[in-house]
């Protein structure tokens, strides 16, 4: 299924496609409330759940994830889990909404290297990270195992570049999120470094030069 397939057949719902993930969110009021809907979206997916859903209760909101653990990227039954589940929200009397003043996201920490096979067991180690599931090289992602940290992913470096930050954020938002979020990053001292690749990706620095992505899933193959 194409990334532009997957992003029309739920942008309707009211989830978000950002890379590597379907998102949205549902406001619930309170805590209790919350761990109520959690439980029947997690009985909606049923035995997929598992390897498909990701939950987190907040005070006043849900937040949900969908992707497949294996290989780590939104399929078809990703799809059909949204569907399911924006249903039994409605059911509830509730909605699945990305949100307007700041829609959902996923945060990357990028690390630029000359030797990704070097460093990549030390922030493994210090962070208590793990493999991204499905993926072990040196050149895949490490990951937080209880999700409360962003994924951390390595750049292979052609030459030194000893003036330029190496480490930098990636953060992924949905495609008709990415313009509004790159103007208000410039109106805030900002600019524009690199945008070649867009839209799937566009480079920002702060007004001392850090470096940010702002990436999306539109240009990226699929």
């Amino acid at each position: 299924m194409k990334l532009s397939e997957i992003a029309e057949a739920t942008d309707g719902l009211g989830w978000r496609l950002v890379v590597g993930e379907l998102r949205t969110q549902v406001e619930t009021g309170s805590l209790a409330r919350g761990a109520e809907v959690a439980a029947r979206v997690a009985d909606i997916a049923g035995a997929d759940a598992d390897g498909h859903l990701r939950l987190d209760v907040r005070k006043d909101r849900l937040h949900l994830a969908l992707y497949t653990l294996e290989p780590g990227d939104v399929t078809v039954r990703d799809v059909e889990l949204a569907r399911a589940i924006s249903a039994a929200v409605s059911d509830l009397g509730l909605v699945t909404d990305p949100g307007q003043d700041r829609t959902v996201q996923l945060m990357e920490i990028g690390i630029d290297t000359m030797d990704m096979a070097a460093i990549r067991p030390f922030w493994k180690a210090v962070l208590g990270y793990a493999d991204e599931p499905g993926h072990d090289g040196p050149q895949n992602a490490i990951v937080d195992p209880d999700w409360q940290g962003p994924a951390i992913w390595f750049q292979q470096l052609d030459a030194p570049r000893p003036q330029r930050n190496r480490i930098h954020f990636d953060i992924r938002v949905p495609r008709d999120e990415a313009e509004r979020r790159i103007g208000a990053a410039i109106a805030a001292g900002g600019h524009l470094t690199y945008d070649a690749e867009a839209p799937a990706f566009w480079v920002l620095a702060d007004p001392d030069g850090n470096e940010i992505c702002i990436c999306t899933w539109e240009g990226r193959g699929r």
